[in-house]
């Protein structure tokens, strides 16, 4: 049974950091591309973050770029995103999804993700 296990969400002030996980089983993390994707109210499911299978090569949307970071151990099969100098438009839902695109362009949209987890909320307000 595959699982997506995301932890860490919470509610932070403004300027402040979380870190979140995925703690993945019942497939082999380490033949896929790791994303996290966030959904605010009212908005469409975008893409955050992501790492190729190796951990090597790491992606970012524009509005987060030099202040998250994404990262994976590979042996833990666990994913994580550090959020660092939180905005209050940072707040969502946030999903970590697994993807089996081995080469080209890194998968950002949601359908091209195979697996989710079930997502943890991140607030950000004073």
């Amino acid at each position: 049974q595959v699982q997506l296990v995301e932890s860490g969400g919470g509610v932070v002030q403004p300027g402040g950091s979380l870190r979140l996980s995925c703690a993945t089983s019942g497939f082999t993390m380490d033949h896929y591309a790791m994303g996290w994707l966030r959904q605010a109210p009212g908005k469409e499911r975008e893409f955050v973050a992501g790492i190729r299978r190796s951990g090597g090569d790491t992606y970012y949307a524009d509005s987060v770029k030099g202040r998250f970071t994404i990262s994976r151990d590979n042996a833990k099969n666990t994913a994580y995103l550090q959020m660092n100098s939180l905005k209050p438009e940072d707040t969502a839902v946030y999903y970590c999804a697994a993807a089996i695109r081995l080469i080209g362009a890194f998968p950002t949209a949601p359908n091209e993700y195979t697996y989710w987890g079930q997502g943890t909320q991140v607030t950000v307000s004073s």
